[in-house]
């Protein structure tokens, strides 16, 4: 594959990051709730190993931990209930300052945490919520840790408390707690629970210029990331089209390329395949084995009859069309099955042979197939 090609892939790919932009999520709650545990189950972000991130002023122990698509707002050194006023201090200056910056600089969303068998939430707490809301934060409460029975009934304990939440009328994403546990405890047979409900919560209430961004941070709504993907296909194959609507001679078919391109960058971005490997599994998708070991996106083209022809030919809007849908739908096949571990071979490393049959496989079952007139 010539280096133009992994070059053009990395410089898509790093475009793509940027046009995703970032979410911000807010943490806050009593020390111990198990916030990070929670962020670790729905991001997959292990945030225990990898730094408390950078404070957002000088001196102030408000700390962002910028993770690519995602970004973690945490305190350090002062605690919900202790530190009152110096939290709400340095939260009306944070957020005063941040929204003088673009949108991916701000706080999405907060997720205040509970201990759901603490049993108890005090009134410095309902307060911290309302200034959170005063702020213009949607604030999401989350009830940690709740065992329930395999029947799916919560504990008691558990329930008593978010119904104490619910009652005191809080300016809370959807009037009432989110129940989850975030981990599954072989030990106890308690299963995992929740995140989905408190993602789907989050999204709500988050700007829906962050949901792309929101969409590749999180690992637990597979559906949404296919969802995501696919509208993409859908608007560079409506892209291709207008492309293609002054003929374009079949030679320079390559004026197709940097679309297709970005749109394979963006998948990848989607779900969150580094950009090495993603380059990998680029090269091995579209190479098509010949004789001259000749290797292009658009050497595609010749397993589409009608699609044109080299000498003078030219590709018609639907061509590049279905063309690139097709090709849309079978590197999201890639990705998919690369994310679920599926194309290596015995020795861990990447089957190039499988990762080219699963593309073709369902490049060849979408491409627009020849007129029957």
């Amino acid at each position: 594959m010539p280096d133009w090609f992994t070059d053009s892939f990395r410089a898509e790919y790093d475009r793509q990051l940027d046009s995703l932009g970032r979410f911000n999520l807010a943490l806050f709650g009593k020390t111990g709730v198990g916030k990070s545990t929670l962020v670790n189950a729905v991001f997959g972000e292990p945030v225990a190993d990898t730094g408390i991130g950078e404070p957002v002023t000088r001196d102030s122990h408000l700390y962002l931990d910028d993770r690519g698509r995602l970004g973690l707002l945490d305190t350090r050194g002062l605690e919900v209930g202790r530190d009152d006023k110096q939290l709400f201090k340095e939260l009306d200056a944070y957020v005063r300052e941040m929204r003088k910056g673009p949108l991916e600089e701000q706080v999405h969303v907060v997720w205040y945490c509970i201990r759901g068998m603490d049993r108890r939430f005090e009134p410095f707490e309902a307060d911290f919520v309302r200034h959170l809301d005063s702020l213009g934060l949607p604030v999401v409460v989350v009830l940690t840790q709740v065992p329930r029975t395999p029947d799916g009934v919560l504990h008691p304990d558990a329930v008593t408390l978010a119904e104490y939440v619910t009652d005191l009328g809080l300016p809370i994403v959807d009037g009432r707690p989110y129940p989850t546990y975030a981990l599954e405890d072989p030990f106890s047979g308690q299963s995992s629970y929740g995140l989905m409900d408190l993602l789907g919560a989050t999204f709500r209430s988050a700007p829906a210029a962050v949901h792309a961004a929101l969409t590749a941070a999180q690992q637990i709504d597979h559906r949404r990331k296919a969802s995501q993907a696919r509208r993409f296909i859908a608007g560079t194959a409506a892209g291709a089209a207008g492309v293609a609507a002054t003929p374009i001679p079949f030679s320079d078919a390559t004026v197709l390329v940097p679309l297709q391109l970005g749109m394979m960058a963006r998948i990848a971005q989607l779900y969150q395949v580094p950009v090495d490997r993603a380059a990998l599994l680029a090269v091995a998708s579209t190479t098509l084995a010949t004789q001259a070991g000749r290797a292009s996106v658009t050497g595609l083209l010749k397993l589409i009859p009608g699609a044109g022809t080299i000498a003078g030919g030219a590709i018609g809007a639907g061509i590049a069309s279905s063309f690139t849908y097709a090709m849309g739908e079978a590197w999201l096949t890639v990705v998919q099955r690369a994310a679920e571990g599926r194309l290596a071979g015995i020795d861990g490393l990447l089957d190039n042979e499988k990762v080219r049959a699963a593309f073709l496989d369902e490049f060849l079952r979408r491409a627009p197939k020849p007129s029957r007139d």
